[in-house]
C-alpha cells in the first residue's frame, strides 16, 4: 500500500484511516521511526510484547530492561533539543 501524505507544522502527518486499520494503530499507540536509507521508516510498538518475549527472567529483569530503554530514550529525545 503506498499512499501520499503531506507534512504540516512541526513535521506533523496524518496516517491514513486505511494504515491505521491496517496495523491496528489507535489513539496513544506507539511507533518507532527509523530513517534508513533515506527513507522514514514507522513501526508500531507493541510494549506488552516486549515485556514478555524480551525476558525469559523474572517481572524484576524485565522491568529493569524497560527501566533502561526508556532512560536511553530520554536521553536521545533530551540531546535532539
Amino acid at each position: 500500500m503506498a499512499l501520499t501524505v503531506r507534512v504540516g507544522k512541526k513535521g506533523i502527518i496524518v496516517l491514513p484511516k486505511a494504515v491505521r486499520e491496517a496495523l491496528n494503530i489507535v489513539e496513544g499507540s506507539l511507533l518507532q521511526v527509523e530513517v534508513r536509507d533515506g527513507e522514514v521508516v514507522l513501526r508500531p510498538l507493541d510494549l506488552w510484547e516486549r515485556v514478555w518475549g524480551c525476558c525469559k527472567g523474572s517481572a524484576e529483569e524485565a522491568e529493569k530492561e524497560l527501566d533502561e530503554e526508556e532512560s536511553e530514550w530520554l536521553k536521545k529525545r533530551s540531546l535532539g533539543k
